[in-house]
């Protein structure tokens, strides 16, 4: 062998003979002593024992398969160990976010007597590289493995007078450590067919049985596919262990239930915090349980949330087992499953304050407040500026105390808003600064406090009527043009509603010259003007049909595509054809623009399939029933819209509720009937969300906020693109339901007003739709004696070039700008270039007009 063995006692006096060898492989080592189970104490019930050899052990090393053959030949029925000649090998192996080392596998190959069957595993577990023993009996087996610990035990099952094999395996399963072990029996090839059954080998404790083979091939072809099957698996198990440790000690109380919310888990500290036990939780639905607050849409929200595979967070009161009330910030995640469902929701809790936090704060809100007198002469010097924390030093006592008490609580929320943030530190950073910084900052906190932050003030640098006029027009809602009571009223504005609808259509029979105008619609220099003129200024069920068709969005809502047919029918009759811009027309371009831009990879990277949906219905619906006039204009006339609304907003609300009004008043075109109710809900906030972005006045907001939160932490991402991780963290940036909201608002900003970024020819035409609407409003205005909202769109005076360039400068630059950074759109930024050289060449040459006069 090499080296002379060295002998050592065990604990339970079983004599090992060691070499370097064996020691290095950990396996059993060789003894001279005979002695059986129940000499040492280890006798185990059961266990029926049908030989008298003794049990011994002896060592087989690693030699030569000459030694190994004639050592076979001459060893008694006893232990054998060996080790692998294979270096041993440590595999990682990936369990969910653990990483995890799997040693050199340990096998176990009890045979009574040696034949090809038990050679041939001895073979196989060398070339797998595993370490594996030999046992010749029950007792020896059950020793080996207790001392030992397989991964795998093959034991054979073949010869019942040697040993009762499955009293083997039910011994061994007895046992803690037997608790991941793989147990394989092997039975023999014809078997009659109450032998060949598994039912008795499952009842023993087997894993599964091995039909003999002694082909060397066929026994490792066996131990790998136990490897990478049944004892992976295993050993993930064995790593729950740790995880649930760290769940039984966390301090956040956390709940596990199944998909249907029946409770399976809550951990010690969520016992500790609600007052019950285990017993009384486990099997049990959330319903069942009082732990909830009873608000039914407080509960919606959450579901809606989370039944699409979305974390929702927040706080709500959680009732005790003894009837009280605790504040808890709760996270809800999801759990996706077998199938791409979802399986589980994991609920971790956080208490959100106790009486020690609340007078902690409360002393410290004391304490600022006498700060805020000290300093009192750089706050009195603020004209019409409230500081809130000022305000609770003054008054009596009493007032005082429940001031005290109230700032506490609001302090302690985790809803605080950045704007309150802001001023917060601007009041810190006054206090310690110079006089000049310190009314400074008085001014900073008086915008702050009083103004939209994201609404441009023009300056007097800045005095082109055309661009002022056209920033004014549709930033503002027109009420500050007004005084006094010359807020007049207009008559009733009424829908456009058909008598009756268009010859029901389909995908398959679409006229030829109407396919033929739409052929390459998925492309963006796609002619919205051919196809309007061969529907007959109808051109939104066709490419709606079309769109809708190659998105699968009839699958997604559960609806066929005559109820689609018919819902794009109502819609597209409720836009007036009358109009020259705000019409099915526009509707069905951005409709176009929004599905080119769903197209995009970096888009389809962020967005889920609802988010597609929401984006494209948004898009067809974003104007229907639009008067042709602006938000302006209807509050000024003090129209029904803008009194329903309060002057908000007052058209893109009125699209919003109109189109789910047209679509749910009848089944023949309510596409939504099918859907899940919170699926549903879900979808319609997203609509609403969307469509309500279109509206201008929050036009810089949207913009910046996009910028800030999406553009420049990718930005950032890709300059360190060498560090690992970075995939991570562009897909937190993108995925998060803040940002997808964002580029959601961006996506449909975009496509509502692409106008200038189309080819050339399509842009003047849609800056010609837009004027002339423009000019009849400013006609209107005059006509009723309302004030103008925009002056410089008059028929006869206004410059259109100068009306574009105003517009592109202001509106369309920037945005598309970032959007393009995002999105990844050069063909656009083409054409808004050569679009604006052209505005630009009129306005040069002094033209007013949309062309230039013929030569």
């Amino acid at each position: 062998m090499g080296c002379a063995p060295s002998i050592h006692i065990s604990e339970n006096r079983v004599v090992y003979h060691s070499s370097k060898e064996s020691e290095e492989s950990n396996s059993p080592h060789q003894t001279n002593t005979t002695m059986s189970q129940q000499q040492h104490g280890n006798s185990v019930p059961g266990l029926f024992i049908k030989s008298s050899n003794a049990s011994t052990y002896k060592v087989r090393t690693n030699s030569s398969k000459k030694d190994k053959r004639e050592n076979s030949q001459s060893m008694e029925p006893e232990i054998q160990s060996s080790r692998s000649s294979l270096k041993a090998a440590v595999t990682d192996v990936q369990f969910g976010p653990m990483r995890l080392h799997q040693d050199q596998l340990q096998v176990l190959l009890v045979f009574a007597k040696e034949d090809n069957q038990s050679n041939g595993f001895c073979w196989a577990c060398e070339k797998a590289g595993f370490r594996y023993n030999i046992a010749r009996t029950p007792e020896s087996a059950l020793e080996c493995f207790l001392d030992k610990q397989h991964e795998i035990i093959i034991i054979d099952h073949r010869h019942s007078k040697y040993f009762d094999a499955e009293a083997l395996c039910r011994a061994i399963r007895t046992t803690k450590p037997s608790e991941n072990t793989v147990i394989i029996g092997v039975v023999r090839r014809h078997a009659d067919r109450e032998e060949s059954s598994i039912l008795p080998l499952i009842a023993a404790g087997f894993t599964r049985r091995y039909v003999e083979n002694s082909n060397i091939m066929a026994c490792y072809n066996e131990l790998i596919q136990l490897e990478f099957g049944e004892v992976r698996a295993q050993f993930k198990l064995r790593a729950c262990n740790s995880i649930f440790t760290a769940l039984e000690k966390s301090q956040e109380a956390i709940e596990i239930t199944s998909e249907d919310h029946v409770i399976q888990y809550v951990n010690p500290a969520f016992e500790t915090a609600m007052g019950y036990q285990i017993g009384e939780l486990i099997g049990k639905e959330l319903t069942e349980v009082p732990i909830n607050e009873k608000k039914a849409d407080f509960l919606d929200t959450i579901n809606s949330c989370i039944k699409i595979g979305k974390e929702w967070q927040g706080m709500y009161y959680a009732k005790k087992k003894n009837g009280d009330s605790i504040q808890q910030n709760v996270k809800i995640i999801p759990v996706i499953g077998q199938g791409g469902k979802i399986r589980h929701y994991v609920s971790i809790g956080r208490l959100c304050s106790d009486n020690n936090k609340a007078e902690r704060i409360c002393e410290r809100v004391q304490a600022e407040s006498q700060t805020d007198i000290q300093t009192s002469r750089h706050k009195d010097r603020r004209k019409g500026s409230l500081d809130v924390r000022s305000t609770t030093s003054r008054g009596s006592d009493g007032s005082s105390q429940r001031r005290h008490s109230s700032m506490a609580r609001i302090h302690s929320m985790t809803i605080e808003a950045p704007i309150t943030k802001v001023i917060n530190i601007i009041n810190a950073a006054q206090e310690s600064s110079p006089m000049p910084v310190a009314e400074a900052l008085d001014r900073v906190l008086e915008i702050l406090r009083t103004t939209e932050l994201y609404s441009p003030q023009l300056g007097t640098k800045d005095e082109d009527p055309h661009t002022s006029d056209l920033v004014g027009g549709l930033m503002t809602d027109g009420l500050r043009r007004l005084s006094g009571n010359e807020y007049i009223l207009s008559a009733k504005q009424t829908h456009q509603v058909p008598g009756s609808l268009i010859s029901p259509i389909s995908l398959n029979d679409i006229p030829p010259r109407i396919a033929q105008a739409m052929e390459n619609e998925e492309y963006w220099d796609f002619n919205i003007f051919e196809l309007e003129a061969a529907t007959h200024k109808r051109p939104l069920v066709y490419l709606g049909l079309k769109m809708f068709a190659r998105f699968g969005i009839c699958e997604f809502l559960n609806c066929s595509e005559s109820t689609l047919r018919s819902w794009l029918q109502v819609i597209e009759a409720n836009y007036h054809s009358s109009n020259s811009y705000h019409n099915s027309t526009h509707s069905a371009d951005v409709l176009h623009a929004t599905a080119y831009f769903l197209s995009k990879e970096r888009v389809k990277q962020t967005l889920d399939p609802i988010d597609e949906v929401a984006a494209l219905i948004a898009a067809t619906v974003h104007d229907v029933d639009h008067p042709g006039r602006t938000n302006s204009f209807l509050c000024n006339a003090g129209s029904e819209l803008a009194i329903l609304y309060n002057d908000t907003a007052v058209l893109e609300s009125h699209h919003a509720a109109l189109a789910f009004q047209l679509t749910t008043r009848d089944d023949k075109c309510n596409i939504f009937k099918n859907m899940e109710r919170n699926e549903y809900r879900t979808l319609r906030q997203a609509i609403i969300d969307m469509v309500l972005a279109t509206e201008m006045t929050k036009h810089f907001e949207h913009v910046n906020k996009f910028v800030n939160s999406i553009n420049k932490p990718l930005a950032a991402l890709e300059e360190n693109g060498s560090n690992n991780g970075d995939g991570d963290s562009v897909k937190n940036v993108l995925t998060s339901p803040e940002n997808r909201i964002l580029i959601k608002r961006m996506l449909i900003k975009c496509a509502d007003i692409s106008n200038p970024c189309r080819p050339l020819e399509q842009c003047i035409e849609w800056a010609g739709r837009i004027s002339e609407e423009y000019f009849a409003q400013t006609d209107e205005e005059k006509r009723q004696n309302l004030p103008v909202v925009m002056p410089v769109f008059d028929r006869n005076t206004c410059s259109i070039p100068k009306s574009q360039i105003s517009f592109i400068d202001y509106f369309i630059t920037d945005m598309f700008d970032a959007w393009d950074a995002f999105a990844d759109l050069p063909n656009l930024m083409q054409h808004l270039d050569n679009n604006f050289k052209y505005w630009k060449g009129l306005d040069d040459k002094k033209l007013r007009s949309l062309r230039p006069p013929p030569e």
